[in-house]
Parts: structure tokens; sequence; C-alpha cells
């Protein structure tokens, strides 16, 4: 296992995959108030692309679940959890989650992200997404990673294509957000395909 995979699924030492503006790392304990203020905050501006928010879901012990859940994931190489933080002040700008790894003869997983409100459309996502791909066929050694998006999404249908994302399909009631079935574009990188 490579160190980087090694202090994803160990808590106490943290990986930093670097960017040019962003570093993502594995979300800590330490990170719950800031998270909490930036997803509250971005409320409003996450739910139309997200689903729908349970009773509690920003509490402290719900966190902590989170990242017992990120760190079972990670050792048993299902997932992986990042934050993103702004390099210049190591503010919190966002989240990028590496899910449904499948190993065997298909070796894919799928890539979801969200950004506060007060940073989205600065480039830093497309920082994130640019570290990520590398990872994933790097350090993973992955084959195909997969993303998905409402079709009204604009802002991440056109960040998806600027990363090198190809658009493959249409999948009808794919995922249930905001409390309701809805249609979903469907993206692919390979590991073959030129690097962003």
């Amino acid at each position: 296992m490579t160190s980087i995979l090694r202090s994803l699924v160990e808590p106490a030492v943290s990986a930093k995959l670097m960017g040019e503006k962003v570093y993502l790392r594995p979300p800590e304990l330490g990170d719950w108030r800031e998270w909490q203020t930036l997803r509250h905050e971005s409320r409003d501006f996450l739910i139309p692309w997200e689903p729908t928010w349970p009773d509690g879901v920003l509490s402290k012990s719900a966190y902590r679940a989170r990242l017992k859940r990120y760190v079972r994931e990670a050792r048993e190489d299902r997932g992986y959890a990042f934050f993103i933080f702004r390099r210049q002040d190591r503010a919190l700008v966002g989240g990028l989650n590496l899910n449904h790894v499948h190993r065997g003869v298909s070796q894919y997983c799928s890539v979801g992200y969200w950004s506060g409100q007060r940073y989205a459309r600065r480039g830093y996502m497309r920082d994130a997404l640019k570290v990520i791909v590398p990872f994933v066929f790097d350090e993973l050694r992955l084959h195909r990673l997969e993303a998905a998006c409402v079709p009204s999404n604009a802002a991440s249908r056109d960040l998806l294509r600027q990363i090198g994302f190809t658009e493959e399909g249409y999948a009808r009631q794919y995922l249930r957000i905001d409390g309701a079935w809805r249609d979903h574009l469907l993206f692919a990188y390979l590991a073959t395909d030129p690097r962003p």
C-alpha cells in the first residue's frame, strides 16, 4: 500500500494532495465547526444538487459518525473522502468523495463534489479535480472515473468537460436529489485519456 493510501486509512496521519490553488486531505474531527458553518451558510445553494438533508446532519455527533464511515470505507478500499482547502489561508472551500470503488474486471469509482457558495466559480473545484484524476489512476490504480450531474447544473457539466471527462449518456431518474428522482448526464474519464 502506498504512503498516501496508508495515511488515508490511518486517521492519525493526514495525506495532502497538492494543487495550484488548493490541497485535499481526509476530513478530521477538528474540521467540524468550519464544515458545519460552510454547509449551513451554503444550504440553499447546495439543496438543488444534493440528496435531502436529514435532520441533525450538521450536528457534531452526525459528523463524527460520518468520519467513522469514511475511515471504514477507506480501510475496505470502497471509498475515499477529502476536504478541499485553499492553499493561501487553509480555508475549507468544499469536499470531494471517491465512491463505489470497484475492483476485479471493472476497476472504477465515481466522484462527487460540493463547494461552499462563497467559493464557487473561482477555480477551486477545477483545481481539486485536476489533483484527484492522477490520484485515481496512479495511486488507486483504477481504469475509469465516473461522474454524473443533473442536466440543469451547467456549472458542473461545464467543469467536467473542461477537466477532460467525456459525456457518455443520459440516465433517467438516476439519483434521488432534493427529494425527487432526477435524470443525470453521465461522464467518464479513463486512465488512457490525456491528463488535465
